[in-house]
């Protein structure tokens, strides 16, 4: 079964144990990241703040404080990412409802799923990349989210999420044309060697 098969609890499980797994073995929390400005502990940090925002804003749910990310960012993802799974583990989230000008009405889980999940599985590149681990990602996932966002490439620009298309060779894989596709360099190394190639 692939990524692309599973309900949301399930596919948050299986890409957060990859990012949990960078995360527990990163080094250099100080590291440059791929993200212009943004170090190794600053992925996390993204991570871990603003899905509790959008939550809060929009939603019945309140995920717990998790311990500061400029103290201990193991910790904070472990808490934070723990918390996220109880909401997608309770049958109850498909049937609370996320309200937010940007997307509209959205079952909370569905909400997660949809753009959260996909943030985690996009920002594992830029932790791998920061500190130099193995940064491949599930290829059918990758292909999958390509088809789905390149038909909404203007949208996403004028969002601000994402920086300019990154021009990548005619023959690259699905996840080097993502990484590219969501505005960052697929063939960036910041300090590091160029880790394994997907």
């Amino acid at each position: 079964m692939t990524l692309s098969d599973l309900g949301p609890a399930d596919r948050h499980r299986g890409i957060a144990a990859t990012f949990t797994d960078r995360v527990r073995s990163a080094q250099d929390w100080d590291a440059p990241a791929p993200v212009s400005g943004w170090t190794a502990r600053d992925v996390v940090r993204h991570l871990v703040e603003w899905l509790p925002a959008l939550l809060a804003g929009g939603s019945d749910v309140h995920l717990p404080a998790t311990p500061a990310v400029d103290e201990d960012p193991v910790a904070a993802w472990e808490a934070h990412c723990e918390a996220v799974q109880a909401v997608l583990d309770d049958p109850s989230s498909a049937e609370r409802t996320l309200s937010n000008p940007h997307i509209g009405e959205v079952p909370v889980d569905q909400a997660i799923d949809r753009f959260y999940t996909t943030d985690v599985f996009l920002h594992t590149w830029d932790l791998a990349r920061a500190t130099g681990q193995d940064d491949r990602l599930d290829p059918d996932f990758c292909a999958a989210l390509l088809a789905g966002m390149e038909p909404l490439d203007e949208m996403l620009r004028a969002s601000g999420q994402y920086g300019p298309r990154v021009p990548v060779p005619a023959d690259a894989d699905a996840c080097t044309r993502l990484i590219g596709f969501i505005g960052r360099d697929p063939f960036w190394t910041g300090g590091h060697p160029s880790p394994v190639a997907s």
